[in-house]
């Protein structure tokens, strides 16, 4: 486990310090190890201004027999955010945990500036700020309390560490409430402590894992503004989110994965293409002969209703211009099978729309 600098830090008594031994995890993911000879970098090595993001290089790791990452590969630049999104089980966690250093990968390397991370150095640990999915805060102790317990383990002291707690309170408006215990607090007060205590060391790259899950409005505005600071002064991000429309307005560039691989990256101009547009007929359930007639033209889904759509894919410039020859053959196949039409609409390019047609529509729990 790694401890605080002091028996006593930031002012907590014994009785209202955390047990240690309960919360091990929960410092360890957020503590720079102490800085000895052997994991110190020399000055020139830790000039972060010459830093140029994080390289993954085909990750691979296995559970068993359950193979969770396979050969996954992105890069992050300084100042990027970058979406990282997937179903359950897509291996968002598994990476995220490899990154962070509490993972060992099966193959495969992770890299900061072009150098292999190494999350016993304290150096390059201090790089890295974690917001994790589950709440690491303590809810014993106050807002200013948790943020000047792990600014401690992160090496603050006096008043460096003064002026990164009342700068992480401001930027998360918790000022007013700096002496109130989470246990008082909404889950979007909790949610913004959980992503300021990630800033305490000024770290150069940000992993934030579904950040705004949960919240209201007011909470997910202040977080994502938070995260576009971050951007603007050089941070970058890996943001891992299931809400579409977030990633959408924030990223720079998006990685689909799924089981464990890339299926698509890139910006969003790239991933949407939106130099075209679906149309949707919607239709009862078709017979599997005709049904299959349909998918050599068109791309058939089943709803949840028991009907089903029929998706086709045409360019804006042929819409407008009125010769969509693949919709025409579409309706004049559905007419001569005497299939009613429960309405036609048209579905612009989103990042949703992509997700699903990539990963599927099932269930993952």
């Amino acid at each position: 486990m790694v401890s605080c600098r002091s028996p006593e830090p930031c002012g907590i008594s014994k009785n209202q310090r955390p047990e240690p031994a309960e919360n091990s995890v929960l410092e360890t993911m957020r503590a720079v190890p102490s800085a000895t000879k052997e994991n110190r970098l020399t000055s020139k090595e830790s000039d972060l201004s010459e830093m140029n993001g994080l390289r993954v290089s085909n990750l691979r790791k296995s559970y068993g027999t359950h193979l969770a990452v396979d050969g996954l590969s992105f890069q992050v630049d300084q100042g990027e955010i970058f979406g990282l999104i997937g179903p359950n089980g897509a291996g968002k966690s598994t990476t995220m945990l490899i990154i962070i250093g509490l993972l060992r990968a099966d193959a495969g390397k992770v890299e900061f500036d072009g150098r292999p991370f190494d999350p016993n150095n304290a150096d390059m640990r201090s790089w890295l700020g974690i917001a994790p999915q589950e709440l690491a805060i303590y809810p014993e102790l106050t807002a200013a309390q948790n943020l000047r317990f792990f600014g401690k383990l992160n090496g603050l002291s006096g008043a460096k560490l003064k002026d990164r707690v009342d700068y992480v309170l401001a930027l998360t408006g918790l000022t007013p409430n700096a002496d109130h215990t989470p246990s008082t607090f909404s889950g979007g007060m909790s949610r913004r402590l959980n992503f300021g205590i990630a800033l305490l060391n000024e770290p150069r790259f940000v992993i934030l894992d579904e950040p705004t899950v949960g919240i209201d409005p007011q909470s997910r505005s202040n977080l994502l503004d938070g995260v576009r600071d971050l951007s603007r002064q050089g941070v970058g991000v890996l943001y891992a989110s299931h809400y579409m429309e977030e990633v959408e307005a924030i990223c720079h560039r998006v990685a689909i994965i799924d089981r464990g691989r890339l299926l698509r990256q890139g910006t969003l101009d790239e991933l949407q293409d939106r130099t075209r547009i679906d149309l949707c007929v919607r239709v009862p359930a078709l017979p599997l002969e005709l049904a299959g007639r349909l998918a050599e033209i068109a791309e058939v889904r089943r709803e949840p209703d028991g009907g089903q759509s029929i998706l086709v894919h045409e360019s804006l410039e042929t819409q407008r211009a009125g010769q969509s020859g693949r919709l025409r053959a579409v309706l004049e196949t559905l007419e001569q099978a005497r299939i009613p039409l429960r309405g036609i609409s048209t579905q612009e390019a989103s990042l949703e729309t992509l997700f699903l047609r990539l990963t599927g529509r099932t269930l993952r729990d």
